[in-house]
Order: structure tokens, then C-alpha cells, then sequence
């Protein structure tokens, strides 16, 4: 048997996971993400294959995010034609997030057409090719073991990261295991189920995003979100909150249901200006398997709707989008994207960065090279629309609401394996300090040999 892996995205970087595996001559992927941050460098990076996408034989996504879902339609315009297997979950937010993704990639090259910058790259994909990818999809639930290619079979568990999010387990041969954590969660978050332990494994691939850091517990999030409402509304400001539409607005709204509901915030106006947002917590309704029992508790027992409530309002389309311009009271808007790159919160960044009665609240985390980055870091002048701006507006950044594991949390999951068998970990979607930081951790901890995964390096494991 041979068996060799090689990640061409999210090694010794956070975003474009794309990791190869090959197994007795067949080929299948484990996600394949878009890269994110400047502008020409993640282009070329998207268009590039290092392999011959027609000779990929499965691909398994481990969950929708971008950065982990988003060069699928590239994948299959280049002539990848197997199955994508997917919870079902995940194949939901997976199309909703493929084709806004579609949408921006066109509005920016007519952006850019229309300012005549001299631009060489047309649109890597468009929604036809979102489309004609989703038919590739194939959903599995938890738990339920199913073959990939002949000799490898795989089984989901949950990743406690963002709904219907996983970590696959391969099962290869008569009896050997890789294990891949996809993005990792924590214990506590709202509305999901936390992360699962797994069985043993032979081999741990691992994310390491916090591998250097410590979160604030998931317990003072409504107390520290309610100073930041609370000490704001008394200046008159607002509080801009970019936000992933996927979950992190979801758990954001969880919240701000909680806090109005005990009346521990004031009776503001909270407002969701994003369509892609709208549109997935549609999907968190219909998919109530993956709820907690809090959550569960909210809908079934007390007939309550966490995601709809009076002063909660959902914003769609752009005059409406526009209108909060003008509105000049305090309010709270939560808009994507997440690391402010693209979308409708470059819109109300640029109108009111240079407030300092406002407060831009970071809730996630920011790769390197995007503007989110700029923000976090308190830049005295950022630029967006490539306008410069002052930074006025207080930045506070909030990491309780982190959906990625810190390294206690990825120690405590790597200690409920069986580190008798566990051969070795590699880590993976980290900037190198963080992977540094997190090996060490590892080996103090027990973890016999870890490996940092470096970009295009194969490593056999058979």
C-alpha cells in the first residue's frame, strides 16, 4: 500500500485548504478552498492547480466556509467530474456560500472594468458553475461510513465549527486511520453541538488557527458584548460588526436575542444588511438536527424564535442597505463579509470608520493582508474602495466568539485519542507562529512526533 498526502492551501497560511491525498495511485481531495487577501496574489493562487483536476477521483468537504468550499466550481470547470461528499448541512451552506461568492467575483470585475483598472482576470467561475457542481454533491450524515474510492472508506464527526461542519475520518485498508480535524470548534458555542472526540487514529491532521492563544471564556460573551452595546448607545454611536454570514452572525444574533430578552441591553435597533446572512439562517432553521438542547429548548419547548425577535430587522436589498446612512440613532449592524474583504460592510465601514462615537467590534479571526487585518492592528489610516480613511472609531475585539479551538481546547482533543497508536500529528491552517507554538504544546503534552505541513512537500504515511 502506499499512501501519500500533500496540502496545496492553508499550509504555513489560514485560507485555499486544499490537501491531496493519494492512495494507491487514485487521487482524492480533502476540501478545496479559495485563498483570500491581496488581490493579485490570491488570483494567481485560485487559478493554479498543482494537479490535474480531471484526475481527482472524490473530493470531501469537511465544511462551507470559503476558504475551505469555494474553488469547487473552479475544481469542476476544469474538469473534476466525481462525487462531493458532504453532510447535508454543509451542502446547503456550501451552495448558498458558491454562489455569493459567484456574485461578488462578477460585481468586482465589473467594479474594476468600469474604473478601467487594467485588470488581466475575468471571473474565476460564475453561478452556471456553481450550479452544474452541486449536482457532484452527495450528503452523509454523522456517524454513518461510506465508501469513497475502492480500499477507503469514510465516516463524518462532528467538528463543533459552524453547522454541519466535520471532521472525516478515513478508514484505509484493513486497518489504518487518518483522522482530519477540518476547522475545529469549542466546547460551549451556541446553537450547535459541541466537538466530538474520535476514535483512534494512526495519523492526526490538525488545524492550528490559535495554536498561540488562549480564548476568553464562551461565558463572558453576553457580559463582555453588552458593555461593548452599553458603553457606545451612552456616546450616541453605533457598533459596526463585520461578521461571517455563516454562523457568526447566527451566534451574534443567539446572543442579542438572549441579552434582549433579559432586557440587559438597551432597546436598540439591530440590523442584519447582508442577503447571504438572510439566506443562511434560513438554512440554520431548517437544519434543527444540528441544534444544542438550548437551542432546541428555544424552538420546540417554549416556542421562541431566537432568530427573529422585534427589534431585529433583515436587510436584503441595497436602498434599504443605503437608507442606514442616513439613520442617525444607535444601533447595532452586523454585515459580511468577515474579514472585510468584500461585501456590503465596506460600505458602512467607509461611513463610519472616521466616527469615534462608533465602535467596529471584531469578532473573528482576520488572515493577514486584509483589511480586517488593518483594523485589528488599529492602523491610524486604512484604505477601502483604495480611498484613505482615519481610523477614529474605537476597535475592540471580542475573541469569545471565536468558532475555532484555542490550543487548550486542541490539547484536551488530542488527549482523548490514544496517543499509543497515534503516530504522528501534522499541522495545518496556522501562520507559522501559531504552528510553532502549537507543536510545542503538542510534544509537551504527550503527542509523540509532530509534523508542521509545508506547502507542496508530499509526506508519505504508508
Amino acid at each position: 500500500m502506499s499512501f501519500f498526502f500533500c496540502s496545496y492551501g492553508a499550509a504555513m497560511e489560514v485560507t485555499g485548504s486544499t490537501h491531496l491525498f493519494e492512495i494507491n495511485n487514485h487521487k482524492i481531495l480533502i476540501d478545496c478552498g479559495l485563498f483570500q487577501g491581496k488581490r493579485i496574489p490570491s488570483e494567481e493562487k485560485n487559478r493554479k492547480f498543482q494537479f490535474n483536476p480531471e484526475e481527482i477521483e472524490a473530493v470531501i468537504l469537511s465544511h462551507g466556509h470559503c476558504d475551505h468550499s469555494c474553488r469547487l466550481p473552479y475544481l469542476s470547470s476544469r474538469g473534476f467530474e466525481g462525487n462531493i461528499f458532504a453532510t447535508p448541512a454543509t451542502r446547503d451552506i456550501a451552495g448558498l456560500v458558491m454562489a455569493d461568492t459567484a456574485h461578488i467575483l462578477q460585481k468586482d470585475f465589473e467594479w474594476l472594468k468600469k474604473k478601467k483598472v487594467d485588470y488581466p482576470y475575468p471571473p474565476l467561475y460564475s453561478i452556471k458553475d456553481v450550479l452544474k457542481v452541486l449536482d457532484q454533491f452527495v450528503t452523509i450524515s454523522y456517524r454513518r461510513t461510506f465508501p469513497v474510492i475502492d480500499g477507503v472508506k469514510c465516516t463524518f464527526y462532528n467538528a463543533g465549527h459552524i453547522l454541519g461542519s466535520s471532521m472525516p475520518l478515513l478508514d484505509v485498508g484493513d486497518n489504518k486511520r487518518i483522522a482530519f480535524t477540518g476547522d475545529l470548534g469549542r466546547k460551549g458555542t451556541p446553537i450547535i453541538h459541541d466537538p466530538e472526540y474520535l476514535p483512534p487514529v494512526d495519523y492526526l491532521i490538525c488545524e492550528a488557527t490559535y495554536g498561540n492563544r488562549l480564548h476568553d471564556p464562551i461565558e463572558d460573551a453576553c457580559r463582555q458584548l453588552t458593555t461593548v452595546i452599553k458603553e457606545t448607545v451612552e456616546k450616541g454611536g453605533k457598533i459596526i460588526i463585520p461578521a461571517f454570514a455563516v454562523e457568526r452572525t447566527q451566534d451574534l444574533i443567539y446572543y442579542l436575542y438572549l441579552l434582549n430578552d433579559e432586557r440587559k441591553i438597551p432597546k436598540i435597533d439591530i440590523f442584519v444588511d447582508s442577503p447571504m446572512a438572510f439566506n443562511a439562517t434560513s438554512i440554520f432553521r431548517v437544519h434543527q438536527e444540528c441544534y444544542d438542547d438550548n437551542v432546541h429548548e428555544q424552538f420546540l419547548i417554549q416556542n421562541k424564535n431566537p432568530f427573529g425577535f422585534e427589534n431585529l430587522h433583515y436587510i436584503t436589498n441595497v436602498e434599504e442597505s443605503k437608507k442606514l446612512n442616513e439613520y442617525n440613532k444607535p444601533c447595532i449592524i452586523i454585515s459580511s463579509s468577515g474579514m472585510c474583504e468584500a461585501g456590503r460592510i465596506l460600505h458602512h465601514l467607509k461611513n463610519n470608520v472616521e466616527d469615534p462615537r462608533n465602535t467596529i467590534l471584531i469578532v473573528g479571526f482576520m488572515a493577514a493582508d486584509t483589511l480586517g487585518r488593518r483594523i485589528v492592528e488599529k492602523q491610524p489610516e486604512i484604505k477601502i474602495f483604495g480611498q484613505p480613511y482615519k481610523l477614529n472609531a474605537r476597535v475592540k475585539v471580542l475573541n469569545t466568539f471565536s468558532a475555532h479551538a484555542d490550543y487548550n481546547d486542541t490539547i484536551d482533543f488530542i488527549k482523548h485519542l490514544d496517543l499509543n497508536r497515534l503516530k504522528k500529528v501534522f499541522l495545518i491552517h496556522a501562520e507559522p507562529d501559531s504552528l510553532e507554538a502549537m507543536k510545542t504544546h503538542l510534544l509537551d503534552n504527550g503527542v509523540k512526533e509532530v509534523q508542521i505541513v509545508e506547502p507542496e512537500v508530499k509526506y508519505e504515511l504508508f
